[in-house]
């Protein structure tokens, strides 16, 4: 099975920490060149350090702040004229802040479309140029099993990571011919800092502990347990590969079996 990536290039936003940070390790580890994007220079460097560098790679941080899409367009493009084109795209951005839809402003909604349906838009069309010259592309965009079966408490998430998953659906269909794939992975409960985070708030609304909490979370997973950023990140891997090029337009959960739909 052909899982190498020497001599391809992959930028993966969110690279800091979490998922992100675990599929620029992983995609390094398959012999990638990898850009790292997020808003923390230190930690964006310090993620650089951490990645595998055989003869051949080159690997860059490059800070990003995906609700600024005027600058992401510049930043991108320049990014892009310097190191040359890029093969595969991991779109990747943390969640929106948790709560019911019925209480969302516009505003909240209008951000949330902005870091993430529009942002990775605006990188899907400036990486898909090179894609075509190339005749290889992956395109992986990370957001949640609630676009299967909505999750409580994510009124705004829900929403938006639905419009991203239709918009993959549909970029899928038409660069598909230029041996492109769009792919979406649904990541259940995994241990990452925003996961950490929505327990805290379940814990004090509930007025409950943090460890039942997490512990009744657990009790609804098949598994038994969380997910680690490493399980994601091999997935992701793996659709980013040459082995995976007939699989296109897919939503690919990787949740431990908690999703109760096909």
């Amino acid at each position: 099975m052909d899982t190498s990536l020497k001599g391809k290039k992959a930028i993966v936003g969110g690279g800091s920490k979490g998922i992100g940070r675990a599929t620029a390790m992983e995609l390094a580890a398959l012999g990638a060149s990898v850009t790292v994007m997020a808003r923390s220079k230190e930690a964006l460097e310090e993620a650089v350090e951490g990645l595998s560098k055989e003869k051949g790679q080159e690997h860059h941080a490059l800070v990003a702040d995906f609700s600024n899409l005027a600058l992401l367009k510049e930043m991108i493009s320049g990014h892009l004229f310097a190191c040359g084109p890029c093969h595969i795209l991991i779109n990747n951005s943390g969640g929106p802040p948790p709560g019911p839809v019925h209480t969302a402003s516009e505003e909240e909604f209008l951000a949330a479309f902005t870091q993430h349906l529009l942002a990775n838009h605006i990188m899907m069309q400036a990486l898909l140029p090179g894609m075509r010259e190339a005749g290889y592309g992956r395109i992986i965009n990370i957001i949640s099993t609630s676009v299967k079966q909505p999750l409580k408490g994510l009124g705004v998430s829900n929403t938006i990571r639905g419009a991203v998953a239709n918009w993959a659906k549909t970029l899928a269909g038409e660069i598909a011919a230029d041996g492109i794939t769009v792919n979406n992975v649904l990541p259940g409960a995994t241990d990452t800092d925003r996961l950490a985070e929505i327990i805290k708030g379940k814990a004090r609304k509930q007025q409950k502990a943090p460890e039942d909490i997490a512990e009744e979370e657990k009790s609804h997973i098949p598994a038994g347990r969380f997910g680690t950023p490493e399980e994601l990140a091999q997935a992701i891997a793996f659709l980013a590969s040459p082995a995976a090029s007939y699989i296109n337009g897919i939503n690919l959960p990787v949740d431990g079996g908690r999703t109760g739909c096909l």
